[in-house]
C-alpha cells in the first residue's frame, strides 16, 4: 500500500530539522520566503548532543532575537582550565579574549532546537514536516522536484516542487548522495565515551570547563544547565556496549573524581573522522553544515560552524529568488565566492579539531609529562589571551 500522494511548492525546501535547517528556516522565513522543512524523524530531539554555542553562534541567535532566551537557559563558561596528575596547568579566560560575548555558552541540542521550532512555528506555522524521507531529487534549470515517503513505516510519498534546495541532513546526507557528490577525509584512530552526569561539586556560581590531560588519555568536562556536567573520555578503543559504570570509573581513575552513575541522562560512545564534500554547490542545491564539512566533535566548534554557514546563505538565497534567477547557483560569482568563504572556515575548524584531537591521545610518562610542561607554559604566559582567542572562534568576524 503506496497510501496518499501529497503535492506542493516551495521557494525553498530544507532537509533536515536539526540545529542547522531550524536556524535556516527561521532566517528565510524572517525574510518573508516560502520555506518547507522535511525531517526523517518523527520527534524532535530528547538528548543533550551537542552542547557548545560559541560567541558567532550566539549572534546567529541574535538575529532571531533568541540570545537573551538561549543564555537564561544555559551555562555561561567563562573559563576553561587544564590538569594534569591532580596539578594545575593553568587557564584560559574568555572574557580577555573578547570584548563581547566572552563566553562559550553550554547548551543541550535539544533545547536548542525547542526554542528554533518555536521561532519557526511563528513565523512559518506549516513550513516544518515531520516523518518524511527524501527518496528522489530530480534537479532542472528552473526548479527542483523531490519526492519523499514517510518514514518510520508509514503510509504516503510527498512530490515538492521547490525553486532551491538545501542539503542540511547530516554528514550521511541523502541529499548529497542523490546529488552525487562525494565526500573526501579521513578517519581517525581515536574513540570516546562521553555521558551527562551530575556535577559532585554542586551549582556554582562560576562553573569552569576542565581537561584533564593524562597518559591514558584525555577527561574533558562542561558545566550544563541545572548542576550537571558533561564527561568526555578518551578510550583508546572503540566501546560497543557502553555504561555509565565504566565512564565513571574511567573518570575516577584518571582525575580522582567520583560521579554517581545513577545520575546519568545521556551516554554515548563515538569516534573521530573528517569528511569535505567535493563540492557544495549543485544545480539548484546546496550543502551546508555537516552535509558539507564534517569535523571532529571534539572542541565543539561544530553548531557554530553550521550557522555560519546559514547566515552566509540565508541572504544569499532571498536575493536569488527576490531576482528570480534561473540556471545553477555555480553559475553565480557571489555563491562560489560563499562556497569559498565556508570551505576555508571548514578547513581551519578542522584544524583547531584535529589539534584538540592529538592532544588528547593516550601517551607515554615522558611524553605526557612534556606535553604538560608545554601547556603549562602556554598557559601561564599572554599566549594563553590568545588560545582562547581561538577556542572561542574570535578568528570569525562576530558582531
Amino acid at each position: 500500500m503506496t497510501g496518499p500522494v501529497q503535492e506542493g511548492e516551495c521557494a525553498v525546501l530544507i532537509v533536515g530539522a536539526g540545529p542547522t535547517g531550524l536556524l535556516l528556516a527561521c532566517l528565510l522565513a524572517r525574510r518573508g520566503v516560502a520555506v518547507r522543512v522535511l525531517e526523517r524523524r518523527t520527534a524532535p530531539t530528547v538528548s543533550s548532543r551537542a552542547i557548545g554555542l560559541h560567541p558567532p553562534a550566539l549572534r546567529a541567535l541574535a538575529e532571531l532575537g533568541l540570545e537573551r532566551e538561549a543564555v537564561a537557559l544555559g551555562e555561561r563558561i567563562r573559563v576553561g582550565r587544564a590538569r594534569c596528575r591532580d596539578r594545575d596547568l593553568g587557564s584560559m579566560d574568555f572574557r580577555r579574549a573578547r570584548r563581547h560575548r566572552g563566553f562559550v555558552l553550554s547548551l543541550p541540542q535539544s533545547r536548542t532546537e525547542d526554542l528554533l521550532i518555536v521561532r519557526l512555528t511563528a513565523l512559518a506555522p506549516v513550513a516544518l514536516s515531520w516523518g518524511w524521507e527524501v527518496r528522489d531529487l530530480q534537479d532542472s534549470p528552473s526548479a527542483v522536484t523531490v519526492t519523499a515517503q514517510r518514514s518510520s513505516g508509514g503510509a504516503g510519498t510527498l512530490h515538492l516542487r521547490a525553486g532551491l534546495v538545501v542539503g542540511a541532513d547530516g554528514s550521511r546526507s541523502r541529499v548529497r548522495t542523490l546529488l552525487g557528490i562525494t565526500a573526501a577525509g579521513r578517519d581517525y584512530p581515536d574513540a570516546y565515551l562521553m555521558g551527562d552526569l551530575a556535577d559532585p561539586s554542586g551549582q556554582e556560581s562560576e562553573r569552569e570547563a576542565v581537561v584533564h590531560l593524562e597518559s591514558g588519555g584525555v577527561v574533558e568536562s562542561f558545566p550544563l544547565p541545572g548542576g550537571r556536567r558533561r564527561w568526555v573520555v578518551h578510550t583508546g578503543t572503540s566501546i560497543t556496549d557502553p555504561t555509565p559504570a565504566a565512564l565513571v570509573a574511567l573518570v575516577r581513575e584518571r582525575t580522582g573524581t567520583v560521579l554517581d552513575p545513577a545520575t546519568t541522562t545521556m551516554l554515548s560512545a563515538f569516534t573521530v573522522r573528517r569528511r569535505t564534500a567535493r563540492r557544495l554547490l549543485s544545480g539548484r542545491c546546496v550543502l551546508l553544515g555537516d552535509a558539507a564539512h564534517e569535523i571532529s566533535p571534539i572542541g565543539g566548534q561544530g553548531i557554530t560552524l553550521a550557522w555560519l554557514d546559514a547566515l552566509d546563505l540565508a541572504p544569499l538565497l532571498a536575493r536569488h529568488l527576490a531576482e528570480d534567477r534561473s540556471g545553477v547557483l555555480q553559475d553565480d560569482p557571489a555563491w562560489r565566492r560563499a562556497e569559498r568563504r565556508i570551505r576555508c572556515r571548514a578547513r581551519l575548524a578542522g584544524v583547531v579539531a584535529a589539534t584538540n584531537t592529538a592532544l588528547g591521545r593516550p601517551a607515554g610518562a615522558r611524553v605526557s609529562a612534556l606535553r604538560a610542561l608545554a601547556v603549562r607554559g602556554m598557559l601561564r604566559t599572554p599566549l594563553r589571551r590568545g588560545l582562547a582567542w581561538v577556542y572561542s572562534m574570535g578568528w570569525i568576524r562576530a558582531g
